[in-house]
């Protein structure tokens, strides 16, 4: 039985990456024309969306989305979710349908073979090292919020070696962010996505996915002196939707 088990996880990984690879190579040509121009990149969007659908589908996940508050078509927002899986990526792109976003991520993930190609074209990458990349990012966000986009980060900023950590604390950027262009935080709860699809190769499984959306928080008025309570905020509203899961 153990031995079908990790026959199926081996199955399962591989397929997987295949359904990251093969839809951007079908559809490279319209991928590529999307990021021609910054004027495209709605078009881009609609894409990726497809690309995420296609891989969370295809790997027999369905996904459940509870909305305290939705977010209105055409504004600007800062998205913060937690992050255990490298399905949080799709899942954001489905989840979030009318309001286009660019997310913030490591620069590590552009080295990933197709997938890293337009990584680095349509996202921000930021080099945690780097005071200058860090400097970088906030020039490239507030050129991308200026243009009508979204922001995605993942504020824990990478996902913590001790799978006993709930969740792990949150980087400053995020909030610093939303409070200097005075535009609304989301917070987002992946509920499953580290029992349905974590980052250890022999282990996961299919089934639903649930997303909840809380209630945005409002940063109108507020200055950098407040970033600290309202990350303090944000990550209490997730770590407290997170262990009502646990303890059920």
């Amino acid at each position: 039985m153990k031995i079908l088990k990790y026959a199926f996880w081996i199955v399962w990984r591989i397929w997987f990456y295949l359904l990251v690879i093969i839809p951007i190579l079908i559809l490279f040509p319209f991928l590529f024309l999307s990021i021609l121009s910054e004027k495209t990149y709605p078009q881009f969007f609609f894409l990726a969306r497809l690309w995420a659908k296609i891989i969370l589908y295809g790997m027999g996940f369905y996904y459940k989305v509870d909305f305290e508050q939705k977010l209105e078509k055409g504004k600007s927002y800062m998205l913060v979710a937690n992050h255990t899986s490298m399905l949080d990526i799709m899942l954001m792109l489905i989840v979030v349908k009318k309001n286009p976003f660019v997310f913030v991520g490591k620069k590590e993930l552009a080295k990933i073979p197709v997938f890293g190609f337009f990584f680095k074209r349509v996202c921000i990458m930021v080099d945690r090292s780097s005071s200058k990349s860090r400097f970088k990012v906030f020039e490239l966000a507030q050129k991308r919020l200026h243009q009508g986009l979204s922001i995605c980060i993942f504020p824990e900023g990478g996902v913590p070696d001790d799978e006993s950590i709930v969740l792990d604390e949150f980087k400053d950027g995020a909030f610093r962010l939303a409070i200097e262009h005075q535009i609304p935080i989301v917070p987002i709860t992946f509920v499953d996505n580290k029992k349905r699809f974590p980052f250890r190769f022999f282990s996961g499984t299919v089934g639903r996915m649930r997303v909840k959306i809380h209630p945005f928080i409002e940063t109108k008025e507020l200055t950098l002196e407040n970033r600290q309570e309202v990350k303090h905020k944000t990550r209490a509203i997730i770590l407290k939707e997170l262990e009502s899961y646990i303890k059920k």
